[in-house]
């Protein structure tokens, strides 16, 4: 029983975990199709008084800050995922 019990709530860690993943993903890309074409048009019309070539730097930068941001949540996310192997794996060798 305590074997199903534990596969029980590995499955369940694990759905929890796909979701939370996939929403970040959803968010990630929302954000990479909206943010770099708001910045384009605000920084053209506000920002630079109608410069394009600084506008499209801007939206460049904020297009590649987000994807350093998913990278770095990315690892972030593995880096909590071993520890939590990693502290399984001991308290399985505790018992």
């Amino acid at each position: 029983m305590s074997e199903q019990a534990a596969v029980g709530k590995l499955t369940a860690q694990t759905a929890e975990q796909s979701g939370g993943v996939l929403a970040k993903l959803i968010i990630f890309a929302l954000s990479l199709g909206i943010l770099p074409l708001s910045s384009y048009f605000l920084s053209r019309d506000y920002l630079w008084d109608g410069n394009t070539i600084y506008a499209a730097i801007t939206a460049i930068v904020a297009a590649n800050l987000i994807l350093v941001l998913y990278i770095f949540e990315a690892m972030r996310e593995e880096a909590r995922l071993r520890a939590r192997e990693k502290q399984q794996g001991e308290s399985k060798k505790d018992r």
